[in-house]
């Protein structure tokens, strides 16, 4: 009588196969899309990189050059900065005093622009007071550190209330910049819905020797929110 057990259809599931196998197996796909390419992996890996910068540009990062001097003193013309697209995907939205990029279809005019964010859904933005300061929630804005030197916060007057879900948004070069003060009394009243940023500018990368990370204008950091609670 044969007493030897005999293997059971999970025994040879287990039982391990040839040396080698399982490692040609996890690298036979791109071995063979190489093959078929001029240049073999070399080709294949230059396409990999290229796939992955085009997502990363369309989902997460993306370089944008600034096109005027409305930004001025903190970005100049030509500069090239980075933007993050997620910036505002997992919080609430633009705050003031970041900078932004944004789509200007419809509001400001086809195409990219750059501006600072002075006022989001529900505040009360108000130029100039007896100082002649920009006021947020009835606090004025020390503007200095980044406002263009000789301008003045505007040299319209204007008292607005920022709609819900929308942005009222500056230029520091106030006497070179087309804004939400331009279009008070167009449709939207200059007010920029929020799913138009494309995201905050982070960095000025280029040229190198401007290279700056961007942070927020710290005199916005003590404006109370809309309805007087601190911001």
């Amino acid at each position: 009588m044969d007493t030897e057990a005999q293997p059971t259809q999970r025994d040879r599931a287990l039982r391990p196969g040839p040396p080698g196998r399982r490692e040609r197996s996890r690298f036979a796909c791109p071995a063979r899309i190489a093959a078929r390419l001029p240049g073999g992996r070399l080709t294949l890996t230059l396409l990999t990189c290229l796939v992955f910068l085009l997502l990363l540009g369309t989902f997460v990062i993306q370089p944008f050059q600034i096109p005027s001097g409305s930004m001025e003193p903190g970005l100049s013309v030509g500069d090239r900065v980075l933007v993050d697209k997620l910036a505002y995907r997992f919080v609430a939205g633009p705050r003031r005093g970041d900078v932004v990029v944004f789509d200007g279809a419809g509001y400001f005019g086809p195409g990219d622009y750059v501006k600072r964010v002075v006022g989001v859904g529900g505040d009360r933005v108000v130029c100039c007071d007896e100082k002649g300061r920009l006021r947020v929630n009835g606090r004025p804005v020390d503007e200095r550190p980044f406002l263009y030197p000789g301008n003045t916060p505007s040299a319209a007057p204007f008292d607005v209330v920022v709609p819900p879900g929308r942005l009222f948004l500056l230029g520091d070069h106030r006497d070179d910049s087309r804004d939400s003060r331009d279009l008070l009394g167009s449709p939207g009243g200059g007010m920029l819905p929020v799913d138009h940023v494309i995201g905050r500018a982070d960095w000025i990368v280029w040229p190198y020797d401007r290279l700056t990370r961007l942070r927020r204008a710290a005199g916005y950091a003590r404006v109370p929110a809309a309805g007087g609670a601190r911001g």
